[in-house]
């Protein structure tokens, strides 16, 4: 993946202007920043009095919860289908 190109892109969270840098696609990296956006104003909503620092740690104990019970369930698809075989 190192000798692929980095692509630069700029992106808007929750109010602020990040640089991003990588060597997925820039419409990949603006879906990514536009998911934390969308999670960091959905919990702000739901707690207007944290300040931005207790946001982000709260937006990203989040979205690893998410990731960890994705992950689970694609390890049980794939013992399903490793048994079938």
């Amino acid at each position: 993946m190192s000798d692929q190109p980095k692509n630069k892109t700029t992106v808007n969270i929750y109010g602020q202007q990040f640089s991003i840098v990588g060597h997925e696609s820039t419409s990949h990296m603006r879906l990514v920043a536009s998911i934390v956006d969308d999670k960091m104003r959905e919990i702000s909503r739901k707690n207007p009095t944290l300040d931005i620092n207790k946001l982000a740690v709260l937006t990203a104990i989040n979205v690893v919860h998410d990731y960890i019970k994705l992950k689970e369930k694609y390890e049980a698809l794939e013992r399903q289908l490793q048994e079938k075989d």
